[in-house]
């Protein structure tokens, strides 16, 4: 599996969870996971998330760091499954960073900040299958400012300014991770 944290600001809109965006784009073939910074503006026309989309509830942030993962192979339940640890791996980041400064929570692929003691949504994620991979998007918020919901911020409300670092480490733990799995299933004989 490859990474590649994108030094230019990218605008997410949606339609980059689409499949081989990454190797269009980037030149990136296969298994692969890529950051970069933007604002997030998802119209109800690119959601993925029909929950969402029955409840009309677009989503915005001034700026977010995003994360699109694209894996072959893989069932739809498995996809979900990697985008819940992939939210736990940045959890763990960020107490890495944090200490015990803030309580972070995830509730499903959901991540909570408790400030002056109101949880504040810090992520979006979605995962979703397309007809011959898995993807995943999930989006940390930067700077929150027109949020339709209680949010937070990396650098707004946690004081985390070097988001290239965080993004990469974020990574790089998604990619030992999937390794790790892959090596489990190849250790172990057959009863």
């Amino acid at each position: 599996m490859k990474s590649l944290f994108i030094d230019k600001e990218i605008k997410y809109i949606g339609s980059q969870l689409a499949p081989h965006w990454i190797y269009k784009n980037f030149h990136i073939l296969g298994d692969a996971i890529v950051s970069f910074i933007g604002e997030m503006d998802v119209k109800i026309t690119e959601m993925v998330d029909i929950e969402d989309v029955i409840s009309n509830s677009p989503i915005y942030s001034k700026k977010m760091v995003s994360f699109i993962i694209e894996q072959f192979g893989i069932s739809l339940s498995e996809c979900v499954l990697r985008q819940r640890f992939l939210i736990c791996i940045i959890i763990e980041e960020l107490r890495k960073l944090l200490g015990d400064k803030f309580q972070i929570r995830r509730s499903g692929d959901d991540i909570f900040v408790n400030i002056d003691g109101k949880d504040k949504k810090l992520s979006v994620s979605i995962a979703t299958k397309s007809i011959n991979s898995g993807l995943i998007h999930t989006g940390l918020n930067i700077d929150p400012t027109g949020a339709p919901v209680n949010a937070c911020g990396l650098t707004t409300d946690l004081g985390i300014t070097d988001i290239e670092e965080f993004a990469k480490n974020v990574m790089r733990r998604y990619i030992e991770e999937n390794t790790e799995i892959l090596e489990a299933t190849c250790k172990v004989r057959g009863v």
